[in-house]
């Protein structure tokens, strides 16, 4: 038939090590004396040998028994650490948090979010993939990640787009450039400009998806900076001009060279939302980066 060994089986033995007799370890165990002895007579009949020196006070294992008595010291600490890490999933102060970013200039943003969330949540495993070197929303569908950080929400069946706030997309150029002139920007503005942007697709682009596109106008020549404190300074030498969020230009504070404009008379508004599976909304932790998001997104409104 074999020799079948259980979880309990390694239990008992430890508790009636521990112990000393089995009156003591079936209290410690939470079960009758008599069950525990059947228990251990059962084993040993498995086993095919004695497990205890029944004759000696307190209670000693055999030779055979010491080998499992170290067998359970290796595996039920292991067992006890996965039952915890299985609890806490189930509670919520652990798990899994993957996050996508598809917005560039929300790495400024997101990083101190995650600072304070690691200290509230060190069970959870954070990690970021940059969304913008692929497909950030069938990547959470697949649940290869669990949050994307987009300002395009769609409708997608088991996805909520959950609003974190709303930025505006602001032209920014040097203050002695002809356009600082202005109190608003228009898309024919940029005809004639060099328009220094983050290295993303254009679809992804505030400027190209709401003002440039729908009015078919390319700029002269487009050029691509990876750091936001880089473009500002290319923007103070009139290497050009910019459209960045509103926040990011109250945040990095480069400068009082240059000034920022409302693109159009009535001024571009943009939501930046956290994409979450449904089934993922409303887990503690889940819920605390939310919460934390939407607090530092407050901070950067009032700087």
């Amino acid at each position: 038939m074999g020799f079948h060994l259980e979880f309990r089986h390694l239990r008992t033995i430890k508790a009636i090590h521990d112990c000393g007799g089995l009156a003591r370890a079936a209290d410690q165990l939470h079960i009758t004396q008599s069950a525990l002895s059947h228990q251990i007579k059962g084993l040993e009949d498995q086993a095919g040998v004695e497990l205890f020196v029944r004759r000696s006070k307190p209670m000693r294992l055999s030779a055979a028994g010491l080998r499992l008595l170290r067998l359970a010291e290796q595996v039920l600490p292991q067992i006890e650490a996965m039952e915890k890490e299985f609890g806490a999933l189930k509670s919520g102060r652990a798990g899994r948090l993957h996050i996508a970013i598809e917005c560039h200039a929300c790495f400024e943003w997101l990083f101190p979010v995650l600072e304070s969330f690691r200290r509230s949540w060190p069970d959870v495993d954070v990690d970021i993939r940059p969304g913008l070197a692929f497909d950030a929303l069938p990547a959470l569908l697949k649940g290869e990640v669990d949050l994307v950080v987009s300002s395009d929400p769609e409708v997608l069946p088991g996805v909520e787009f959950i609003e974190l706030f709303d930025y505006a997309p602001v032209f920014v150029a040097a203050a002695s450039h002809p356009l600082a002139a202005k109190p608003w920007i228009d898309a024919e503005d940029f005809r004639d400009q060099t328009l220094i942007t983050y290295p993303v697709e254009r679809s992804r682009l505030d400027i190209f998806s709401q003002l440039l596109g729908p009015a078919k106008v390319e700029p002269a020549a487009v050029r691509q900076v990876e750091l936001t404190a880089m473009i500002l300074l290319l923007v103070v030498s009139n290497r050009g001009v910019s459209v960045l969020p509103d926040w990011v230009v109250r945040e990095v504070k480069y400068s009082s060279d240059y000034v920022t404009r409302p693109l159009t008379e009535a001024g571009i508004t943009r939501g930046l939302y956290a994409a979450v599976r449904d089934e993922d909304r409303d887990k503690p932790f889940m819920r605390e980066l939310i919460t934390l998001a939407r607090q530092e997104a407050r901070k950067l409104q009032q700087a």
